[in-house]
Parts: C-alpha cells; structure tokens; sequence
C-alpha cells in the first residue's frame, strides 16, 4: 500500500538526492524554475489510434482549437504527435506526419502558443522546428546527431526519452523487478553529454512511463513500476536537468473515473521531484498542482 511512511523511507535511503538543482525549463523566451512548480505540458494527438480518446484531434481545426483550449487552461506547452506509439498502431510516413503537423504548429505559433513536436524522424523535426516549434520531444535513438543538429540550429529545447530500442515504436522490455533509476541515470548520463557535445543546452529528461513495453501488459503490473519510477524520479536530480513524467491514466484502477487519474499521480510526481508533467487533463492537474502549491504543511 502506498503510504507516507513508505515515502518517507524512500526519502531517508537517498538523502541528498532531492536537494540536487536542475537547470530551469526553457521554453522559446521563457525560463521556468520547476521548483516553484510544475510545467505543465499538455498532450494532443494527431493519431486515431492513440489510446487517450480525448486527446485526439481529428483534423487541423480541431488540433487548433484543442490546442488554444489546453493553453488557456494552463498548459505551458503543447506536444503533438502524428503516429501513436501503441503497439497496434498504424505507422505514418514522414511526409504524411509533416502533412499533418505542419499547419497545425504555424498556426499556434502565430497564436504565440509553445509547441512541442513529438518525433525520431529528422525531417520531422527540420520541418515542424522550421514552422515554430520550441522543443523536439524525441522518441528515438537511431538519428540522434542528425536531431541534436536540428535543435541546436534552432536553439530549441530538447526532450530526451529513455527509448530501448531505435524508437519507441518498437517493442521492448524494462526492467521491472530492480531498481529502475540505476539504468536510466546511466542512459541519460550518456545521452546528454551527446546532445550538449552537439551544441543543445536546454535539456529535459523522460524516463518513457508512458510508452508501450513487452513486458508491461498487465495494467496492475504496468501501473505499479510507473508509479516507483515517479516517486524515484527525484534520483535523477544529480544529473542538473529537469525530469518529465507522463502521468498514467490507470484505466483498471479508476475505471470510469480514470479522467481524474492523473490527478491522483500529479501529487506522486509532485512528492517525486517531477518538474514536467506530461497529461492529457491540464485543467484537472493545472487544479492539483496548484492545491499543491497553496497547501504549505512546514
């Protein structure tokens, strides 16, 4: 059972990890001290077959106008993606994922609204950096110097995730058993030093708890390692950049109220050292993080 004890002891193993700073976010001219509280990024899918219903944009219009309504809620940014990274999904070719980001981002950038694009493809990057968007959120491994490039030339924010094969599209395992922050402190140790190599000094990390994985079928199962990975998150401090964490949706626990279920994990990556919350519920999460904040129990 999850308990204040059981934090307290996370907390007590680690004792130094939470005081480690990270650099702020940067967002285009924006700078964010996360620990004021968390940056809320906000989830649009440009897919049919993402899981999330609704977040899915069913043409141009509507990603534009859910877009300006995740902003007015409080969304700091907005990530867009073409292609889903559920295991069923049907692929997009680079081309078609251009097709569809495209006008959406000129016209939200017009609208002075951040944009994240979701994306392992370079040309996809090239091209929706070119149309105004701020941050690269990239979901691969293969092609990493021709991204880094990219964002470098633009001065835009990368998103690192923890991908364990070329792309999140492909099926892979986690370790579920041991302690996942080892792994990834190594994974993201490597990969930023990369990236900065390549001339990118703004960073945000993203252990992947939102991804699809081969051996995370079982929703209880998938749920519990997402929620240690959250609590652990403030392990990852010691590497200076901020943590991002998609917030699960836990249908099998919350069944009809999942809706509400990143709220509840808000709190987690709250108490976990999280400073970019990745939902698809930024008015709810905006509403937790911001009892969050006005709740002082010192």
């Amino acid at each position: 059972m999850l308990s204040l004890q059981a934090l307290s002891d996370l907390v007590a193993r680690y004792p130094d990890a939470m005081s480690y700073p990270v650099a702020p976010v940067v967002i285009g001219e924006r700078v964010i001290d996360s620990a004021d509280g968390p940056v809320i990024m906000g989830t649009l899918n440009l897919s049919r077959d993402s899981t999330y219903r609704e977040s899915i944009a069913t043409g141009t219009e509507s990603a534009i106008r859910k877009a300006r309504v995740m902003a007015a809620q409080g969304a700091d940014f907005v990530d867009i993606g073409a292609e889903s990274s559920t295991a069923a999904a049907r692929r997009v070719n680079i081309e078609q994922q251009i097709e569809k980001l495209v006008p959406v981002i000129e016209q939200l950038s017009r609208d002075n609204i951040a944009v994240s694009a979701e994306t392992y493809e370079p040309e996809v990057a090239h091209a929706t950096l070119a149309a105004g968007a701020e941050v690269i959120n990239f979901t691969g491994s293969e092609h990493s110097a021709e991204i880094f490039a990219a964002v470098a030339k633009y001065d835009a924010t990368l998103i690192l995730c923890y991908v364990g094969g070329s792309n999140v599209r492909e099926i892979t395992d986690v370790t579920v058993d041991d302690d996942p922050v080892p792994g990834l402190r190594e994974f993201f140790a490597e990969r930023t030093r990369a990236a900065q190599e390549a001339g990118v000094s703004k960073i945000i990390i993203d252990p992947g708890m939102g991804f699809y994985y081969g051996n995370l079928v079982d929703p209880k199962i998938r749920v519990r390692h997402q929620t240690r990975v959250i609590v652990n998150s403030f392990r990852l401090r010691e590497l200076g950049f901020p943590i991002c964490q998609a917030l699960p949706h836990a249908f099998d626990l919350f069944e009809d109220q999942f809706r509400t279920a990143e709220g509840f994990f808000a709190v987690l990556a709250s108490l976990g050292g999280v400073g970019v919350f990745r939902t698809h519920e930024v008015a709810h999460v905006v509403a937790v993080s911001n009892a969050m904040r006005a709740l002082d129990l010192s």
